[in-house]
């Protein structure tokens, strides 16, 4: 029983956990230049060597989707890449939103390294 719980622990301080990073960790909504939309800018970074596209996605409270707006759903990231992108929502929605989330999707052809996937959420201000 003990050396089970020595090897898990082994095993866990041994492995590395990489993931990617969005930053900021509680963005804020401020008007844009369109007339009944909001906006936040947000970046991030790729740390993972395995994966090369990111999604986004806005939730509310209950994590229920939201709908936005943004350059693309899905973002293009190489390994160690960083990328600044803008989300809108309109305002009739500004008081649902709660968490803007980015989350890592692995190709069919590349499911070979690792088929977890990683997902980084920033709460609304």
């Amino acid at each position: 029983m003990i050396r089970n719980y020595i090897i898990a622990a082994a095993f866990l301080l041994c492995g590395s956990a990489a993931a990617h990073e969005m930053t900021p960790a509680r963005p804020e909504l401020k008007p844009s230049y369109m007339e009944g939309v909001a906006y936040t800018k947000l970046k991030l970074w790729n740390r993972r060597a395995d994966v090369g596209y990111y999604e986004i996605t806005v939730f509310d409270e209950d994590w229920n989707p939201i709908a936005f707006a943004t350059s693309g759903k899905i973002i293009e990231l190489s390994y160690l890449e960083t990328k600044t992108f803008e989300i809108y929502i309109r305002d009739a929605d500004v008081t649902k939103v709660e968490y803007i989330c980015t989350t890592s999707k692995v190709l069919k052809e590349d499911i070979t390294t690792s088929n977890i996937t990683s997902r980084i959420c920033s709460r609304i201000k």
